[in-house]
């Protein structure tokens, strides 16, 4: 669920960036462009948060 989460605000928030980006540099503003690079970053986030999650270390009791 959370992965899902992340998707849908990464996808959401990339929707305003570009459009924003756009306007302010004249541009043209591609919906398909944007879902798929905010879609990726999105993946990019949920792989560094998996991979930098550093494991438990066992405790030794004496």
């Amino acid at each position: 669920m959370g992965k899902l989460i992340v998707l849908f605000w990464s996808f959401i928030l990339g929707q305003v960036v570009g459009y924003i980006g756009g306007a302010l540099n004249s541009g043209t503003y591609s919906f398909v462009t944007t879902t798929v690079v905010s879609l990726i970053a999105g993946v990019l986030i949920m792989i560094i948060g998996n991979v930098a999650i550093p494991n438990e270390t066992k405790k030794v009791s004496k």
